[in-house]
Parts: C-alpha cells; sequence; structure tokens
C-alpha cells in the first residue's frame, strides 16, 4: 500500500445487506505514474469523489461521506479584481488552505485545476463573468467531480498567464492577458458547464405527468425519463430502440406507415411533442427523428385529465431541444453497415447582443439500405427543425419552432402468419416486389409563449399544426389476400394508399402557487381545443390480382405496374376530429411527506366521417358521433424517508375510436380506467433512481383491427391489463451507469362482443419483458474517456392476433458499444443485435402483415463540438 498511488486506491465492493450499504476498500497496486506525462483532460468524468485509505476504514455511508469531505477545502466565494497589469481572481475559502494547482494551455485559454477542493459558492455550480478586465474575454470557475476545482480563464486574443499564491485564507491567480502570436493555429476549447449532482441518466423533474415543473418523486404515477445522454450513448435513430429503456412498452406495428406502440398492454400509445398530440389513435403519423430530442418521457397509465383523448396504456412524450444562452456548435455523423450515412448539425446561441432573441438549428441527411434485402428502395430522409426563443421582457417568453422531413423508404408489409407461427421463409424476404415505396411528408410549426404576473402565479398559451401526407405504391396482400398453406401460394394486388393528415391544437392554462394556511398548493387551470382532419384515399387493382406468388420460391417481376391512378376506389372518406376539454388540478403538499393530486377534466367531441362512392358503395355515405365525459385523477404520494416515495392513484380515460367498420359505421368511444400502486426511491444522494409499480387497467370498446379487413376496424368488448413493472437507471460507482427494466404483464380480453375471443390474449403483449443496459468509462489516468457498453433484450412469448391463431417465439438480444471522449470530440462504435438474432419484433393484429426485427447492425459515430 505505502507504494501504492493515492489516485488509484479505488472503491471496490458495494453490497446491501438489510437495507444498509456497507462499503469495503481495496487499493490497485501499481507504481506511481509521473504526473507530467499524463495527458490533461479538462472534461469531468465523474460525480464521484475519490476515495483515500485511512487507518479506520468506513463501515457505512454517513462515515465514509465524513471522511471524503473532510478531506476537501470549501471555495466559498470568487472575486475579481481589475489591476494595472490585468485581472486578479480571488478564490475565497472559509477554513484550510489550497493545494497548489496544474495549469495547461487550450487554444486561447489557461485552465487552472485545484485538486481536493469543493465549490460552495452562492452562484451554485458554476461562477462565470464575461469580459472582466481588457484582454479577457471570460472567467469561469466550475467544480468537478466534487473533489476538484477547475477556473478557465479565456484571452481576447491569445491564452493569458497566471502567478499563483496560496494563504491560509484562499488562493489568488494573478492574470496578464496574452498576446496575440501570427501564423500559430487556435485549438478549439469546450467550455464545459458541469458540477451538477446526479448521474448523467438521472432526471430529477418532468412536465408530462403534471404539465408543471414537479419532480418525479412527487408524481403519483409511474413516469420513465431517457435523457439524451443515453440516446447518444446507445446511438439510437429509431424510436422503437430508445423505448427499450422503458419498462412494458413493446412496438405494435412497424408497417412503412410509421411507427406504433403497446404500453401496459394497450396498443397505438398516443404519441405527443412537447405536450402536443401528433398521433390519434390507431392512425400512422411517420417516423420519429429523434436527433434534436432533448429526452423523452413516458407516462404509464390513463393520462385524459391533461392531455384529453388518449389510450389508457399512457402517452410517450418527445421534448424537443431549445435554444441556447452561449454559442454553441455540433458537427456529427453516423455510418454504419447496410450503407448507412447520417451527416447532422445541432447549432445554437444567441442572435442579439442582450441575449434575449436565441436560436437553435437541427439538419440531418440519412440514407441506408433496407435490412430486408429483396428491396429495391432505399431509406432516405431530409431533416430540419429552426426554433427561435424570444425573451420579450424579464417576465414574458416567446419560443417559435418549424420542423420538416422528407421520406422515401420500402412499402415493407413484412411477413405472413403460417399454422400456428410465421412462415418459414428467411427474413429477408419480401412478399411484395423490389420497387415497391412509400413517400411521406412531415411538417409540424407552432409557438409557445408564457407570462408571469409574479413568482407565483403564470399564464401560458401555445399552438401547434402539423400535418403528415404519405402515399405507398405496393404489390402486397393488405386487402386480405389469404395464404395457402399447402401450397405456399399468396393472393396479392397491386395497391396504393395515400392519407394526408392535418393536427391543429391550442392549449391555454394557468398556474399558481398559494398556501392556505400551512398547506401548500399548486394549481393548474387550462382549456384545450383540438382538431384533427383525415382524408384517405385507397386504390387497388381487385379486377386483375397478380399472379400467385409462392412465398417459399418468389417469382418478382410477373406483371408490369399498372398506372395507379386508373385503380378501381376501393375507400375515399374525409374524417373530421372536434375535440374540448377544460379541466383543473390541484397538487397539494400537506407537509413535506405527504402530497395529494386531484384534478377532473370535462371532454366534449364530436366527429363526423364522409366517404364518396366507391367499389364497396355506390352511392357513399356520412355518419357522426358526439360524446363527451368527466375524466378524474386522484393520488397519494407520502415519503416515509425523504428518498423514498409510496404512491398510489386513480385515473380514468376517455377517447373517440378513430377507425371504421368495413360498412363504414363509426366506433363508439373508448372508456378506461387504472388502479396503481406503487414505491420510487432515489437512491446514491440522487445518482440512482428506481421504481416499482403495481397497475391494474380496464378499458371498454377497444377498438382493434378487422382480422378479415386490415384497412377497417371492429369493436372487443372490454380488455383489462395487470401487471407489475420495475425500472432502475442511474450511477453506481463513479463512470458505472445502468438502466435496467422488468415488467410482467397479463393482458387479456375478459368480454367479446362477438362472442370468439373472450379470455384470449392480448396481441403483442409478452408475459415478460426485461431489457438492460451498462456502461464504464474510465476516470482517470492515460485512457480516460474511454467507455465501453454491454445490453440485453428479452421479449416473451407474444399472440400475433387477438385470436390466439399463431404465436410469436421469444427473443434475446445482445447490443455493445466502444466510445471515446476527448475535449471537444468523440467517437464511437454501437452493435445491436451482435448475434445476429432473427426475431419477430411485432404484427398488426392479423396473420397477413408481421414485422421482422433488425438483423446486426453496426454504427460507427464521430461528433465534434466548437
Amino acid at each position: 500500500m505505502e507504494n501504492s498511488s493515492p489516485g488509484l486506491r479505488f472503491l471496490a465492493m458495494l453490497t446491501v445487506v438489510s437495507g444498509q450499504i456497507i462499503v469495503a476498500e481495496a487499493a490497485l497496486a501499481q507504481p506511481q505514474p509521473d504526473i507530467e506525462t499524463v495527458p490533461h483532460l479538462p472534461i469531468p468524468s465523474s460525480s464521484y469523489p475519490p476515495i483515500s485509505l485511512s487507518p479506520q476504514p468506513a463501515t457505512t455511508v454517513s462515515e465514509w461521506m465524513a471522511q471524503v469531505e473532510g478531506s476537501l477545502v470549501q471555495i466559498t466565494g470568487v472575486r475579481l479584481e481589475a489591476t494595472e497589469t490585468g485581472l486578479r481572481v480571488i478564490l475565497e475559502t472559509a477554513d484550510g488552505e489550497l493545494a497548489a494547482p496544474t495549469t495547461t494551455v487550450s487554444g486561447d485559454a489557461l485552465i487552472v485545476e485545484i485538486p481536493n477542493a469543493m465549490l460552495a459558492v452562492p452562484e451554485g455550480d458554476e461562477f462565470q463573468q464575461f469580459a472582466p478586465a481588457e484582454g479577457i474575454a471570460l472567467v469561469q470557475v466550475t467544480g468537478l467531480s466534487s473533489d476538484r476545482v477547475q477556473v478557465v480563464i479565456t484571452g481576447a486574443e491569445a491564452p493569458p498567464t497566471a502567478e499563483v499564491s496560496t494563504a491560509a485564507t484562499g488562493l489568488t491567480l494573478s492574470i496578464a492577458p496574452g498576446v496575440a502570436q501570427a501564423d500559430v493555429a487556435d485549438d478549439v476549447l469546450r467550455v464545459v458547464v458541469t458540477g451538477e449532482e446526479g448521474s448523467r441518466y438521472v432526471v430529477p423533474n418532468t412536465t408530462t405527468g403534471t404539465r408543471t415543473d414537479t419532480p418525479l418523486r412527487d408524481v403519483p404515477q409511474s413516469i420513465q425519463v431517457i435523457p439524451q445522454e443515453l440516446l447518444e450513448d446507445q446511438q439510437v435513430i429509431r424510436l422503437n430502440d430508445a423505448l427499450r429503456n422503458v419498462s412494458g412498452v413493446i412496438p405494435s406495428g412497424n408497417d412503412p406507415r410509421g411507427q406504433r406502440f403497446n404500453v401496459r398492454g394497450f396498443n397505438d400509445t398516443t404519441q405527443l411533442r412537447d405536450g402536443f398530440r401528433i398521433s390519434v389513435g390507431a392512425q400512422n403519423i411517420g417516423f420519429r427523428e429523434l436527433t434534436h430530442i432533448e429526452q423523452i418521457e413516458v407516462l404509464k397509465g390513463p393520462a385524459s385529465i391533461l392531455f384529453g383523448a388518449v389510450e389508457p396504456g399512457g402517452v410517450i412524450n418527445l421534448v424537443s431541444e431549445q435554444p441556447l444562452s452561449e454559442p454553441f456548435y455540433d458537427l456529427s455523423l453516423r455510418i454504419g453497415n447496410r450503407g448507412l450515412l447520417e451527416p447532422s448539425l445541432d447549432f445554437s446561441g444567441p442572435l442579439t447582443e442582450d441575449g434575449r432573441l436565441l436560436y437553435r438549428l437541427n439538419a440531418l441527411y440519412r440514407t441506408e439500405d433496407s435490412f430486408r434485402d429483396d428491396f429495391d428502395t432505399d431509406i432516405e430522409r431530409s431533416f430540419i427543425a429552426p426554433v427561435v426563443s424570444w425573451q420579450i421582457s424579464d417576465r414574458t417568453d416567446l419560443n417559435l419552432y418549424f420542423e420538416y422531413s422528407e421520406d422515401e423508404r420500402p412499402a415493407d408489409f413484412g411477413l405472413v402468419a403460417f399454422d400456428d407461427g410465421v412462415v418459414d421463409v428467411p427474413f429477408d424476404r419480401n412478399l411484395g416486389e423490389p420497387e415497391d415505396f412509400l413517400t411521406a411528408e412531415f411538417l409540424r410549426t407552432g409557438y409557445q409563449f408564457e407570462h408571469r404576473f409574479s413568482d407565483s402565479w403564470k399564464f401560458r398559451n401555445a399552438f401547434s399544426y402539423t400535418r403528415y401526407d404519405n402515399v405507398f405504391f405496393s404489390a402486397n396482400n393488405a386487402l386480405g389476400g389469404p395464404l395457402d398453406e399447402t401450397t405456399g401460394n399468396l393472393a396479392r394486388n397491386f395497391t396504393t394508399f395515400d392519407v394526408l393528415q392535418d393536427f391543429y391544437e391550442l392549449q391555454t392554462n394557468v398556474v399558481g402557487e398559494f398556501s392556505t394556511g400551512p398547506i401548500n398548493h399548486t394549481l393548474l387551470f387550462g382549456v384545450d381545443l383540438f382538431r384533427r382532419e383525415n382524408e384517405s384515399l385507397l386504390q387497388a387493382d381487385v379486377f386483375n390480382p397478380l399472379p400467385s406468388f409462392n412465398v417459399f420460391d418468389p417469382i418478382y417481376g410477373q406483371t408490369p405496374r399498372p398506372d395507379f391512378d386508373e385503380l378501381p376506389v376501393l375507400s375515399d372518406a374525409d374524417v373530421r376530429l372536434d375535440l374540448l376539454g377544460v379541466y383543473l388540478q390541484d397538487q397539494i403538499a400537506f407537509s413535506d411527506s405527504l402530497k395529494l393530486l386531484a384534478g377532473l377534466r370535462y371532454e366534449t367531441f364530436e366527429q363526423e366521417t364522409t366517404t364518396s362512392p366507391s367499389f364497396f358503395s355506390s352511392t357513399g355515405s356520412e355518419a357522426r358521433i358526439s360524446e363527451d365525459a368527466f375524466s378524474p385523477r386522484i393520488g397519494l404520494v407520502y415519503q416515509p424517508i425523504e428518498p423514498v416515495s409510496l404512491f398510489t392513484s386513480y385515473s380514468r380515460s376517455f377517447a373517440p375510436n378513430t377507425g371504421t367498420t368495413f360498412s363504414g359505421n363509426l366506433l363508439e368511444p373508448e372508456r378506461g380506467e387504472q388502479f396503481e400502486v406503487g414505491i420510487k426511491a432515489e437512491l446514491l444522494e440522487g445518482r440512482l433512481s428506481a421504481s416499482l409499480a403495481y397497475f391494474d387497467i380496464t378499458l371498454e370498446n377497444v377498438q382493434t383491427r378487422d382480422p378479415d379487413n386490415s384497412m377497417f376496424f371492429i369493436a372487443t368488448g372490454q380488455e383489462r391489463s395487470q401487471g407489475v413493472e420495475l425500472d432502475v437507471i442511474g450511477e453506481i460507482l463513479p463512470g458505472w451507469n445502468l438502466v435496467a427494466n422488468y415488467a410482467y404483464i397479463d393482458a387479456r380480453i375478459t368480454e367479446d362482443d362477438q362472442g370468439l375471443l373472450e379470455g384470449n390474449r392480448r396481441f403483442n403483449v409478452p408475459n415478460h419483458n426485461f431489457n438492460l443496459w451498462t456502461t464504464y468509462d474510465i476516470q482517470n489516468g492515460p485512457l480516460a474517456g474511454l467507455g465501453f457498453g454491454l445490453g440485453f433484450n428479452f421479449v416473451g412469448e407474444r399472440f400475433g392476433d387477438n385470436a390466439n391463431s399463431y404465436e410469436l417465439d421469444n427473443y434475446f438480444l445482445t447490443n455493445a458499444a466502444i466510445s471515446y471522449r476527448r475535449e471537444n470530440w468523440r467517437a464511437g462504435l454501437n452493435i445491436r443485435n451482435l448475434f445476429d438474432v432473427d426475431y419477430i419484433e411485432s404484427t398488426n393484429g392479423n396473420r397477413l402483415s408481421v414485422f421482422p426485427g433488425e438483423d446486426f447492425t453496426l454504427i460507427g459515430s464521430f461528433a465534434i463540438e466548437f
């Protein structure tokens, strides 16, 4: 031990016995390195302090933290004084003398790092001042990993120089501005704002659960948050891969028109963007772009109190990145197998000198081949999303945003069921034609306005408009063409389906905080208006079916493609849905440990469907339905100790069924209710978050796809889903992050109006689902910044349709990653489905749309910030 480096002495064992954490120390006996030969990394890599050996090792967390904090000197104040020669930076301490710092130079910045120090200034985790003296552009003082403090002095033209003097009450840096030299290239410096407590993976607050900024532990409902750091570590491109990080979320249809999801056993979970609906019911709304997403929030269970017409399983809210007050530029590149090429950019900063007008711009281009090899059409996407934020006054803000994307991809409707399983052919086999394709345009724009009357009351108004236009041309079995299971011949028709959807949504609410005696309230009152307009045109060559297509021995190109404009019209329908909601919610804190959430929403809707003459109807038709309902929510949170929350809640959902039957009738709205009880915990001082919940959801009048006519819908009587979910996310040890979740769900049809499905399990819902992702980043030494990741996904057996006529096998996937971060750049290599497992990801609830999951996927990434 005497020859080992104190910096290499490391925490070796962490075990939990009877609720106590026992800490054992070990030392890695290595020769002490020459500090001058170790590259200096200004980027912090841990939020955990180092552990030094003591004669009597700590045996509890409190003793361990006392030892650590006792060895640190707190910096309680930062003062800047202009001098004749430049600037004096004074770091004040209350007790103890600071150790001698180390200095390095990067670009125009002098970096001073002080060991065995903590930053405890009134400004918070960081002190900074721009242009404090002539020749000095910025002084920034930041806490690193709770055991070091970094001072960055950026020169206006060249790196400054410093003389250091220490005293019992602090440390003084006498700064002299540098002189610019010709023909010397400047290195780029990444100024890192750090010092935040907690893990990179833990997000303590969310607005999705309450529409107010509320700690997750105070919301009596399950909410899981996927932060941007996790998306970056996994190099997530598609939403289905991101949502593997949340328990109880399974894809429920992955056809070329978009991704849909099953949450807590219920299909077609509503997807939101910044709290606005971008999907309603079973309608497809494309593939979400994640390059400009700050985090993904999944609220489990009915959420009608806040978001109106949504499914009872929950909502998926994608939260957008916002403009930054400091200049930020990020250029990224992804490449991979199957021809993946994706350059992208993320720029942000102020547009005016006073910083009241900010912008952010995200853009990318992506092209790749489908993993289903028998398609000629590539996947191609262009995307741009500018945002402008205007601070009109100290109390008034306005955000304007715009998003546009163009997509082209194969019109791939997957495989088919065969007997009691999936047809035994290679999973990359195309059952359409190689040139089948889909094109789509997605546009979203709107504003967010907020005015704060005082520190306690504010008014918010926001509007969103979304348009999604897609059309596919395909030789497929979408009309329910039968498969001859004796010969393997599949009936197909040339088909085109054109859908245009427009969403308009206006949200207005008032939030106020007040007290009635010792009881604190956060009151939310709001009104929502929503309109969806849907135009759809389905055409197919019903009079000239394609020659027999054998799924075991396919022959493509037997019939020339027709003029799709001349095909018979099978369906030509216009649907308009109007919703009005009024809601009131009160978050009541009786004490720090006891909180009540109560709310009520009144919702009314009117839906009108108009069909034109078609192959199935020579006259067309009109249908209209209107309903209303009250949707309550009540929940209680009790915290026996500060890190632990016990909660229980009851909530309802109400949603119109958006589909029509084969005969053109509208379905009655769905009505659901949930009982939930659970526990949430913030462990290791907030670095690790865990939740365990039991839920029981009942849904009446459920809309499902017609097994005989896949473009239309039927309603079952009642469904019930019960289950247990466990989620753990955060940092276990310095540099070691973990995401783990497990769900047991029993989702069944409890009543069936047709008398055929009662007692059957819901399609696409496994009883067991488990996911794990863990990373470790080397914290110190010459390999600091090098990271490794490993993950697993397990999905149990499921049925492919509600008739339970065939079964999908379980599957187990392995994922891995290696990454390296160095100052202002990062690089990585990610592998999904490492062992190239064949598996079925989801179905559309019938025997003719069975979607395989992606095979071995390799993604290389590189990004640089400046």
